[in-house]
């Protein structure tokens, strides 16, 4: 019994993993698409996504904030 219950929680564990790994990935796409909205003078929309950034990353993936280039320019 023990080793199925080693098993099964070395699977969810797994598949834990995979659904952080999905959101850290989900997450650098964001910082992409914050950064080109920067550069593309789409500042409100930027400075939006990254406060959305950095909720997700703080609230719901335990992590801290990290600031992106865009978040901290003369411009924002």
């Amino acid at each position: 019994m023990a080793r199925n219950d080693s098993k099964r929680a070395d699977s969810k564990q797994d598949e834990a993993d995979r659904y952080r790994q999905a959101a850290e990935d989900a997450l650098q796409q964001l910082d992409w698409t914050i950064g080109y909205l920067h550069g593309i003078r789409k500042t409100d929309i930027s400075k939006a996504l990254a406060k959305n950034r950095s909720y997700i990353r703080r609230n719901l993936m335990g992590e801290a904030e990290e600031p992106l280039p865009a978040e901290k320019t003369s411009e924002t």
